[in-house]
């Protein structure tokens, strides 16, 4: 017995030689992994729950994993336009972040190494923009979409969105620690900031700007309000939006069904944002932690 303890331990240590662990990282790692663990239980029960029956949703035993599997609930969710919204959403969710990771790439380039009087303050002020509300300013523009004619359209849906502080600030933070011999070099053969922007820096940016377009991919894809507004024709709405209308009515007797149903919608709205970050974890840890890091 006491051998058998001994190559428990002598098996911990090695695996935590191996992944650069010490004793001391130990509990944050089991601190880590309990809260990632909370964060997935929500996630799990909305994806069990989708392929429930409606007389299984609400039990006097919790189920996490349905006892009886049914795609009936999918199959209601796809007799709605789900189809049209969710190419909706591909186009939005796509121009807008490429539009807006090209733009806070040019941006953080002129405000990392460019030399122009107010850099600080103009960045500073995109900064305090962070902390007015998206609600402030989201009746003035529905109010000038609709009087210019752009409403229910994908010019409005795309164009609000394409600025976005977090890629600034991140590509400017990487930009920070571009190197400077690079630069110099690039100089002395005549390239200018244009020249020196599309052709050296962007490339070399690729880590930062994978990790900026999944996080605004994500958040453009997942928009609910300005679409809400925008959008007053059926064949314009997003996904989002369009399984909003899934939501089950409290006190009717369609009620446990709505729930299923429900839960079919969103788990098929959150595919793709998580297609796309597993895909492209390994490059979006790299952007996080190389846009943090000012050398």
């Amino acid at each position: 017995m006491m051998i058998a303890q001994l190559s428990a331990l002598d098996r911990a240590k090695d695996w935590l030689e191996e992944r650069r662990l010490t004793w001391i990282d130990l509990p944050i790692w089991l601190l880590g992994m309990g809260i990632a663990v909370l964060w997935a239980l929500p996630f799990v029960w909305m994806v069990s729950t989708s392929f429930k029956f409606p007389q299984d949703v609400m039990t006097a035993d919790i189920q996490w994993l349905p006892q009886r599997v049914t795609w009936d609930n999918y199959l209601k969710v796809f007799e709605y336009p789900v189809l049209r919204w969710g190419i909706n959403s591909v186009i939005q969710a796509s121009v807008s972040t490429i539009l807006c990771v090209l733009a806070g790439a040019m941006a953080g380039y002129a405000l990392a190494r460019m030399r122009f009087p107010g850099r600080g303050l103009i960045f500073g002020i995109f900064l305090a923009s962070l902390m007015i509300p998206v609600e402030v300013s989201v009746i003035p523009m529905l109010l000038g979409m609709i009087k210019i004619g752009w409403a229910s359209s994908y010019q409005a849906l795309i164009l609000p969105t394409v600025g976005n502080v977090f890629s600034v600030y991140i590509f400017r933070q990487f930009f920070l620690t571009f190197p400077s011999e690079l630069e110099e070099a690039a100089r002395m053969d005549g390239a200018g900031h244009f020249r020196l922007f599309w052709l050296i820096a962007l490339p070399l940016a690729r880590a930062p700007m994978i990790a900026a377009f999944v996080i605004i991919f994500t958040l453009n894809w997942n928009n609910f309000l300005w679409p809400l507004l925008v959008t007053f024709d059926e064949s314009m709405k997003t996904l989002p939006v369009g399984i909003a209308a899934f939501t089950p009515v409290v006190g009717t007797h369609t009620q446990l069904e709505g729930y299923s149903v429900a839960m079919a919608g969103v788990t098929v709205l959150s595919l793709p944002s998580l297609i796309l970050f597993f895909v492209l974890q390994r490059y979006f840890i790299q952007g996080i932690s190389q846009g943090s890091l000012k050398q």
